[in-house]
């Protein structure tokens, strides 16, 4: 049970439009979990939106669903099933699922599954970057390019190509791939190449300069695995670079759809998919994270009145990291 008074009313970010990227922000009432469903109420300390996601209700119809954005979420369980692992007062973070309404408003709803309790060394801004990014990155790896289990020493020495390294995913990409013993190239622009070696890129390559056909055509820069961030002219780019028997994984756009006319390649492995909010994916992240192997990394944090440029450079496509609204900000006394 809520241990605390509940408000009248709270704030929320609607899309009230599917087919328009417009915002507004608007008054709502508590929602309402449901114990049987193992719902939680949290008080929100942070959000973060996905870029792209202004655009899926127009695909995703959703009866009677109001389009309240962010899914990634950080704040304080403040009722919880009696059977629950996160009761009052827990710390938390979790990637809810897209068919209930987000996380950008005061209070949100979460269910056990999708729940982790936040890691204690990250900042509130810090553990809203972390659960989509992070979870499809762990997706990636354990999930579809089924590289045996977090530890194995099966891809070590391997290469792997990551699209868009700088940006919301890559970044957990190159990092855990790093962990797991590869050679981790990542894709940037040149602004970003000291900062993804930092974070353990072997290489970084100007995607505005590099020609892929000519640079995968030599031997000795072929990989095993893409993972692809971007889709598109990216996607198509990077199948020239896979080995025979490679994989190539795309989180964005099936690869198939991309793959280059005329291009034959024996035995390669090619998916899509689609992140499942996974608690027990972000716990196995979440250990990385305490132990200092693993970082999120955050571009920028507004308020949830600065909406708007929020989504500004969410939508610029430069954002290092991932865009974090703080509501805990320009909250009226």
């Amino acid at each position: 049970m809520s241990t605390q008074p509940l408000p009248t009313s709270i704030r929320a970010l609607l899309q009230a439009d599917p087919n328009s990227h417009k915002i507004t922000l608007v008054q709502r009432e508590v929602p309402t979990p449901d114990a049987s469903k193992n719902e939680h109420l949290i008080r929100v300390h942070a959000a973060s939106p996905c870029a792209g996601e202004l655009n899926w209700a127009k695909f995703v119809n959703i009866p009677g669903k109001e389009i309240i954005t962010c899914d990634d979420v950080a704040g304080v369980v403040v009722s919880a099933p009696s059977d629950s692992p996160f009761q009052p007062g827990s710390e938390v973070y979790a990637r809810t699922n897209y068919w209930r309404p987000g996380c950008a408003r005061d209070y949100t709803i979460a269910t056990t599954d999708e729940l982790a309790l936040r890691a204690k060394n990250l900042s509130w801004a810090e553990s809203a970057a972390t659960p989509l990014s992070a979870e499809t990155a762990w997706q990636a790896f354990f999930t579809h390019a089924e590289i045996g289990e977090f530890g194995s020493s099966a891809w070590k020495g391997k290469r792997i190509l990551v699209t868009a390294a700088a940006g919301g995913a890559g970044v957990w990409l190159v990092q855990i791939g790093k962990l797991l013993g590869a050679e981790v190239i990542g894709t940037a622009g040149p602004k970003n190449t000291e900062y993804l070696k930092g974070l353990g890129a072997a290489e970084v390559l100007d995607y505005h300069t590099v020609d892929f056909k000519a640079w995968g055509s030599e031997e000795k820069n072929k990989v095993d695995l893409v993972i692809d961030c971007i889709g598109g002219k990216s996607l198509e780019d990077a199948w020239w670079t896979l080995k025979d028997n490679g994989t190539i994984i795309g989180i964005v756009q099936p690869p198939i759809q991309r793959k280059p006319e005329g291009l034959e390649l024996p035995n390669v492995t090619d998916k899509y998919f689609i992140m499942t909010p996974n608690g027990t994916d972000l716990e196995e992240v979440t250990k990385l994270i305490e132990a200092g192997k693993v970082w999120p990394v955050v571009d920028s944090i507004w308020s949830l009145e600065q909406f708007e440029h929020g989504y500004a450079r969410l939508e610029s496509g430069h954002a290092r990291g991932k865009v974090i609204f703080d509501l805990t900000l320009n909250v009226p006394k």
